[in-house]
């Protein structure tokens, strides 16, 4: 994996080691400068705009260096997938489809002991997330470029997690490859895919269903204190689900 660097000033940068000069609209970072720094240092651009070396996170490179093809599950929805189930460090994990890979890699990374396994029916998608997850940097990632409707190869899964077309047609086939206790979720981004998903899994020895959407409002303060007019507030729907 590349070595990148977090430049944080008046904007933020992600920076690649491998190159030999970084352009902003603040001036020229020097990379063999940049190399010489430890993290918490301070960098000058060639007209002196000052910026803090830091470590990316997750998000900063899934934000800034991330290939995206298809609409990605968004932070808020990911982390209420892992809070809602509270899936262990070590589980096994079936996601489909992959998409840019954004929510395999979530689950792949706060899941560092276990194995997410990712099926992605579009040859270009699996490339993309294939090349999003060799980024990051992560080795219990598995993406398939195989149609999970043709059934999922795992068995005894903790989790199985769905946001694809059709996803009410999968839902036997996660049932098989749960083991008991194990965790069903769906992210659906209209209504109507709910109520398909919700009836089919009422078909079979599920427990604990429900179906959530993550609303995040953000807020300016200042001398007038009031909710920010613009902003993606509503995503989509999470239906849960647990295997008796």
């Amino acid at each position: 994996m590349k070595k990148y660097r977090l430049l944080l000033g008046k904007r933020k940068y992600i920076v690649s080691l491998d190159t030999d000069k970084f352009n902003t609209q603040f001036g020229q970072i020097d990379i063999k400068e940049l190399r010489k720094k430890k993290i918490g240092d301070t960098i000058k651009t060639h007209t002196g705009e000052e910026f803090v070396v830091l470590e990316p996170s997750l998000i900063d490179l899934l934000e800034k260096k991330a290939k995206r093809l298809p609409q990605i599950i968004m932070p808020q929805d990911a982390c209420m997938i892992l809070a809602y189930t509270g899936v262990s460090p070590d589980a096994l994990i079936v996601d489909a489809g992959s998409g840019s890979g954004f929510l395999s890699i979530f689950l792949a990374y706060y899941c560092p002991k276990g194995k997410v396994i990712s099926y992605e029916v579009n040859e270009k998608f699996a490339k993309v997330a294939k090349e999003n997850a060799k980024l990051i940097g992560l080795k219990n990632l598995q993406i398939k470029n195989r149609d999970i409707l043709l059934g999922i190869e795992e068995k005894n899964v903790d989790l199985v997690t769905l946001d694809m077309k059709d996803a009410e047609k999968n839902i036997e086939n996660a049932y098989k490859a749960l083991k008991r206790g194990g965790w069903l979720v769906v992210y659906s981004p209209y209504i109507e895919q709910v109520k398909l998903v919700t009836q089919k899994i009422e078909q079979l020895s599920f427990t604990e269903i429900k179906t959530i959407e993550c609303i995040k409002r953000e807020w300016q303060v200042s001398d007038y204190t009031r909710p920010k007019t613009l902003g993606l507030m509503h995503t989509g729907w999470l239906t849960f689900a647990r295997k008796l």
